[in-house]
């Protein structure tokens, strides 16, 4: 039996390089291999942190269902959904606070650091406290198997698994799976300042859908090595991001390897490597970017493949939400 897979993004802006390599090319080699995937545009989730921009989330989910088309994910094999538009979601986790405890939130490590990240303090929205509960309720509520995550994701998933197990125990029988994580080679990549994970908030993404010039501009104000002051001088490659970078979307290895020695032996100059990773990242977008202004262009088509992808998914929750509701005695 083939697992069945659920991935997803939150609508809070447009996909970037980083979702690519963490996440969106995956997508598409599960869909390759024939395995049930579901994606779940989680813009709920997204308003945990942006509940005073609604137009913003609601704008969203057309720009990022629009990437996911021009990256090649296929609604015929993939189910794409609007968690919002599936009120099994927000039964199921009423559901599951009852399992969790207040303490045990509290010591999750994701929600500890991005409750650091916010800078919230004691003003957490408790929305944004009880996503992990939310995020147990997207990933069973499909009955999925299988949930691709970065590696600061995993307590995420541990916590699915508790409520999976408590609730099994205390209702005495298997209706929720456990689920396994994968977690990608490629599960990060550097923004362009080489300071951190490329984010849209931190403002330091290269977007899929940004044209030749805007790509041309951030690659040029990329962090290199900052004591390579002149053209002679020995370069440092260890987390230069323009390397960085090179090694993941320049497919000609050898030449790179080649760039790295003369680099770092002294006389190759930063503009040549950005040059060269200008070029190779158009490359790379070139396709993406076309496919992605002809769905721009066709709003009705993307709505319409969400919504017809949120019925099919709600056909898969519904009698998830019924199963439970008959352990819990909440049939009359």
């Amino acid at each position: 039996m083939k697992p069945v897979i659920l991935t997803g993004d939150r609508p809070s802006g447009p996909l970037h390089l980083g979702h690519y390599v963490g996440s969106l090319a995956n997508r598409v080699h599960y869909q390759q291999e024939g395995w049930k995937q579901y994606i779940i545009v989680a813009d709920v989730q997204a308003l945990t942190d942006n509940y005073e921009h609604p137009h913003k989330v609601h704008d969203n989910v057309f720009e990022v269902a629009c990437d996911y088309l021009a990256v090649g994910i296929d609604p015929s094999k993939t189910t794409i959904f609007i968690q919002s538009q599936i009120p099994e979601i927000a039964d199921l986790t009423m559901y599951y606070l009852n399992l969790v405890s207040v303490s045990r939130l509290r010591r999750n490590p994701t929600v500890k650091t991005e409750i650091e990240q916010k800078g919230f303090g004691d003003a957490i929205p408790a929305g944004f406290f009880v996503y992990p509960v939310s995020q147990a309720a997207d990933i069973t509520c499909v009955k999925a198997t299988t949930v691709p995550v970065g590696e600061d994701q995993l307590p995420m998933i541990e916590q699915t698994n508790e409520i999976v197990r408590t609730f099994n125990r205390l209702y005495k029988k298997e209706v929720l799976n456990e689920v396994r994580a994968i977690v990608p080679e490629v599960a990060r990549l550097v923004g362009i300042d080489g300071k951190a994970k490329m984010s849209k908030s931190l403002g330091n993404a290269i977007y899929l859908g940004d044209s030749a010039d805007v790509v041309a501009q951030k690659v040029k104000s990329m962090y290199t090595d900052p004591n390579h002051l002149k053209v002679s001088d020995p370069g440092q490659v260890e987390g230069n991001t323009v390397f960085t970078y090179l090694d993941i979307f320049d497919t000609r290895k050898d030449e790179v390897a080649e760039l790295k020695r003369q680099y770092q032996a002294g006389g190759l100059g930063d503009m040549v490597l950005k040059k060269r990773l200008t070029e190779v990242l158009n490359a790379f977008l070139d396709p993406i970017r076309t496919r992605r202004e002809k769905f721009h262009n066709d709003k009705t088509y993307v709505m319409d493949m969400l919504k017809q992808g949120t019925a099919a998914t709600r056909e898969v929750t519904s009698r998830t939400l019924q199963e439970v509701q008959d352990v819990m005695y909440l049939k009359y």
